[in-house]
């Protein structure tokens, strides 16, 4: 199979028992999202933009009076891109829930089926709560708006509103109920094959008659929001593939293989940009990228994060990508970290990283739609090509009294390695390689003179960044501006040197970094972002960017270092491992090394919400995983002119392995092991 469909990418059985280190799997219907909460029926951070519930839990489960949750024992988890399914066993019976965003509405759908001995009566409460509001302002923090609600209600449904009236939920059952305060109850009475069903809608919105039309729509056949949920997520991803299909203004490249490890990490890749799409009508620059969910950051998009999956936006939906490019130049990048799509508004501060991937997305669209008209288009008061020339060089403003950049301190970087501030050899290295981007997009329009002056600058810095290597261990300095030099052992470091500066090192430096690599970073699933011999790694306990984990463009991006780097080989063996930890839906925004916790199902567990870790179930960097199987074992480049050449090293993994349909321009290609075919 070539083409994903939900049930195609399925998680593994996933089982937790109370608070165990476990984050629960998100749901989306491309305009809001839901958490599955730690029980077996209960939901949490229900949003759908502009409406929001913070991250309020509803619907805790009672079975004949107890709170479900207290026997004890564990629950079944399996994630698909359309449902989530959970399941446990109390006081003899057997519960199974099934959660879905329902398509097309701001809804959330829960059937909790229940099995026991025939004739059984069983008396079921859910315990509701609700924080519904609207913000009159952008969402400018981590966590969405909530407000305390009071419930009332109406019918035998359960209405919250706010102080501010400016939301509503509604909550009820599909059988007949009763409502006592805040709980809702049901008897039901098992059948002749000892089985019952209920059925639960959740509508967030902004007046209770809108509320009451998607409720109706949805309680009339719940089962049939299930269907409807599988149709629609099997036609995003089947369009995902598709340039025929009307889902995306692109489309990626299908991948076939017998190596199951290369299929599920492309797949993996694919599947967590586009569950990040956002088709809200509430977005004033129409659809965009989330970068995380379904817990913070919620209606935000982060540069840094969108640059991750460059290439995935460029092939997949070019248009939103060159929207976001544009509308981000006229926010000024070196002001905030990214935007909000219900404002359009600036978010937070600035990060180091701006320059370079503003520099990534405009050379990654242009080579791969052809829209090279777009480096001479005006964009607020000068034409982008001058945009990528000032990114290129604005590290020149950044310098104190050494040759390379200052990029500040903790929060403008990694935000939770205290050593990784001031003179970083990443952005350093990334600097060569912007200049010799905006050379090449000089040269494209005739100014070979400001090309020249650009690739002789780039030489320059480059000397002046390898004055950051520690001699012999494979990893680099942090100059401090007093001229210190503080050694750090970073994966971003590693990552970013490899992939923009590989050819600036010397056989014994690419050597040692390899070296490095194995020994501090790489684990048979996952990797380390700091290494644990690092004198700050007892610094934080944030698994995307210390030594118990890292961020799930980390490994991915490593492995395109390791390419660069001439190690293949290692990355090839490292496939496997890599693909165990794609068994608990789309890319967390940190995955736990074995060392810090055991493995979940087999793969490097999901990192869970609540503080020290603070990691989101799910995050948008996940295209870096598809740059991986097309720019690091599919070898392919493509030069800004448009020009596509591969070096293969497929072969190792599957020699009949194939990618068909990777367009660049107006023109497609079939990238085989043995080279690339125009078709």
């Amino acid at each position: 199979m070539s083409i994903p469909r939900s049930a195609d990418l399925a998680s593994d059985v996933l089982t937790h028992t109370y608070d165990d280190m476990f984050n629960p799997p998100g749901l989306t219907n491309f305009l809001g999202t839901a958490q599955v909460d730690l029980d077996v029926f209960a939901i949490r951070s229900v949003n759908f933009p502009p409406y929001s519930h913070g991250d309020c839990i509803t619907g805790q489960l009672y079975v004949d009076g107890r709170l479900a949750r207290s026997y004890g024992g564990s629950v079944d988890v399996v994630w698909r891109p359309d449902h989530v399914v959970r399941s446990t066993v109390v006081d003899g019976l057997t519960l199974r829930s099934v959660t879905a965003c329902a398509p097309g509405r701001p809804a959330v759908v829960v059937q909790l089926e229940v099995s026991g001995a025939p004739g059984r009566s069983v008396r079921l409460g859910f315990a509701l709560d609700s924080t519904a509001t609207r913000s009159p302002s952008g969402w400018l923090k981590p966590e969405p708006p909530s407000e305390p609600n009071t419930l009332t209600t109406v019918d035998d449904r359960v209405v919250g509103t706010g102080e501010s009236g400016s939301a509503v939920s509604l909550q009820g059952l599909d059988v007949p109920a009763s409502v006592d305060r805040s709980m809702l109850e049901a008897t039901v009475v098992l059948d002749g094959s000892g089985r019952a069903r209920v059925g639960y809608v959740h509508v967030l919105t902004g007046d209770l008659a809108e509320a009451t039309t998607h409720y109706d729509a949805c309680v009339a056949d719940v089962p049939a929001v299930f269907a409807g949920a599988e149709e629609a997520w099997d036609k995003a991803l089947a369009d995902a593939f598709d340039p025929a299909g009307d889902g995306f203004s692109g489309s990626l490249p299908i991948l076939e293989t017998s190596n199951e490890a290369l299929r599920k990490l492309y797949w993996w890749g694919v599947l967590g940009v586009v569950w990040f799409r956002r088709d809200n009508p509430a977005s004033v620059i129409g659809r965009t990228y989330d970068t995380l969910m379904p817990r913070y950051w919620q209606t935000t998009t982060f540069i840094w994060d969108y640059s991750l999956s460059s290439l995935t936006h460029a092939l997949l939906d070019p248009e939103p990508m060159r929207k976001h490019i544009e509308h981000w130049v006229g926010l000024d990048t070196h002001k905030h970290f990214g935007t909000e799509w219900l404002t359009g508004g600036p978010v937070g501060y600035w990060y180091s990283v701006n320059d370079f991937a503003m520099t990534r997305l405009v050379r990654d669209y242009v080579r791969f739609t052809g829209d090279t008209p777009f480096l001479d288009a005006p964009v607020g008061a000068k034409p982008m090509s001058e945009h990528v020339h000032d990114w290129a060089t604005a590290w020149r403003g950044l310098r104190g009294e050494h040759a390379l950049a200052d990029y500040g301190g903790i929060d403008n970087l990694m935000e939770c390695v205290s050593s990784y501030v001031h003179e970083v050899a990443s952005f350093n290295a990334a600097n060569v390689w912007c200049m010799r981007v905006a050379a090449e997009v000089a040269s494209r329009s005739g100014d070979d003179d400001r090309a020249s002056l650009l690739l002789k600058e780039a030489d320059e810095q480059a000397g002046h960044v390898n004055e950051l290597y520690v001699e012999g261990e494979g990893f680099w300095h942090a100059r401090q501006p007093d001229g210190s030099l503080v050694p750090v052992r970073h994966c971003y470091d590693f990552n970013i040197v490899g992939t923009t500066f590989a050819s600036d090192l010397s056989a014994e430096q690419r050597t040692e970094m390899v070296s490095f690599f194995q020994r501090e970073l790489q684990t048979p699933t996952w990797m380390r972002a700091l290494s644990p011999y690092d004198a700050d790694a007892a610094f934080s306990l944030r698994p995307d960017h210390q030594w118990n984990g890292a961020y799930p463009a980390w490994p991915a991006d490593a492995g395109r270092a390791l390419f660069a780097l001439g190690r293949g080989d290692v990355v090839l063996d490292w496939l496997p491992g890599l693909a165990r930890s794609a068994n608990q839906g789309p890319c967390g925004q940190a995955h736990f090394v074995e060392e810090a916790v055991p493995a979940m199902a087999g793969g490097a567990r999901k990192s869970p919400p609540q503080f020290p870790y603070l990691i989101d179930w799910s995050c948008s960097s996940s295209g870096s995983w598809v740059s991986l199987i097309l720019e690091g074992v599919f070898g392919i480049e493509v030069a800004l002119d448009g020009t596509v050449t591969a070096n293969p090293q497929v072969s190792a993994l599957d020699p009949d392995a194939r990618l068909t349909g990777l367009r660049v321009g107006p023109a497609t290609y079939t990238i085989t092991a043995t080279g690339v075919t125009p078709t």
